[in-house]
């Protein structure tokens, strides 16, 4: 049986926000403690012999290009649009 202790109910609880009395952290641990000892027994019971392992179900994958150096915009033709420039940068007002 898979035993689920009251430190995991208490976090759980703790993660959704909930504040629970200490009879209910029992309550919880108990019935906790049977749903998954049900469904670890219900998983036990597939016959997985012949299956598989795989770990992609959609056979997508990433089709990454390669990263390809373009030349850039010039300081000049960076700064052309902009409303203040002081030695070569973007004048900007202060942010603090």
């Amino acid at each position: 049986m898979e035993k689920i202790s009251q430190e995991d109910v208490k976090h759980v609880a703790k993660l959704a926000s909930l504040s629970l009395s200490e009879k209910e952290i029992e309550l919880y641990t108990q019935q906790l403690s049977e749903v998954i000892d049900y469904n670890m027994g219900e998983l036990k019971k597939v016959d997985t012999n012949k299956i598989e392992p795989i770990t992609n179900i959609t056979g997508l994958e990433d089709i990454l290009a390669e990263d390809e150096v373009e030349p850039g915009l010039t300081q000049e033709e960076a700064l052309a649009n902009s409303k203040e420039t002081h030695n070569g940068f973007f004048k900007v007002k202060a942010v603090l």
